[in-house]
């Protein structure tokens, strides 16, 4: 199996942000008198850039939802959130760094966040200094399924897409790395499984970094 560079999703695969979003998210439309249901949350927003999400959300909630009040409201709550918990890093983590720093091989971030929100988590989590390449959601045309970003960051990392492995937890995230020609592993986040399309587009489904770890150490013997 080649490894020329690994590329890493951030919200839900790096970072334990998803959860508190989704609440942050709920809490901002239901001040608005709207109900965010988990359900068209997972289906709909999960995995997606924000043009994508305010598209879903027009869509589902009509003219009356205002997309400016939303979003005013949502980074008030996440503001809030972050200031009192901070962001903690996915288990294996670290030992997935240090490992791949010590093969010399390159790491990227594709995530759908934009940049300067995603600046933010990751100083939060202590993680900020170490990709080689680093493409946000505001970079591209195409949101995530589409492949664009993963295109776009093997492209900053100077390797063919086919020498890449990514590393997703949501569907659209999976279906846009594996739709770049990347080898993609999928670790879920808090349970949530991917779709059966996603699942047959990834190499595998794994429990944790830690597995995806002990893989791509076999593939580098």
């Amino acid at each position: 199996m080649r490894l020329d560079a690994v590329i890493f999703d951030m919200d839900g695969l790096m970072i334990d942000t998803e959860a508190p979003v989704q609440i942050c998210c709920q809490k901002a439309a239901a001040e608005m008198g709207f109900d965010l249901a988990d359900e068209f949350y997972v289906s709909a927003l999960v995995g997606r850039g924000w043009t994508d999400c305010h598209t879903a959300l027009t869509a589902h909630f009509g003219a009356d939802f205002s997309l400016d009040e939303f979003m005013e409201r949502f980074r008030q709550r996440w503001s809030e959130h972050r200031d009192v918990h901070g962001i903690a890093i996915k288990p294996g983590l670290r030992e997935l760094f240090s490992f791949l720093r010590s093969r010399r091989i390159p790491i990227g971030v594709a995530t759908s966040t934009s940049r300067d929100e995603a600046d933010v988590s990751l100083r939060a989590a202590g993680i900020h200094e170490a990709f080689d390449a680093f493409v946000t959601g505001d970079q591209v045309t195409r949101g995530k399924p589409d492949p664009e970003i993963y295109l776009m960051t093997a492209s900053r990392l100077g390797v063919a897409p086919e020498g890449c492995v990514a590393l997703e937890d949501s569907s659209p995230g999976a279906l846009a790395a594996s739709r770049a020609g990347m080898t993609t592993l999928i670790i879920p986040d808090n349970g949530r499984m991917p779709t059966p399309e996603a699942m047959t587009a990834a190499f595998r489904v794994m429990e944790s970094l830690h597995d995806a770890r002990r893989l791509l150490a076999e593939w580098c013997v």
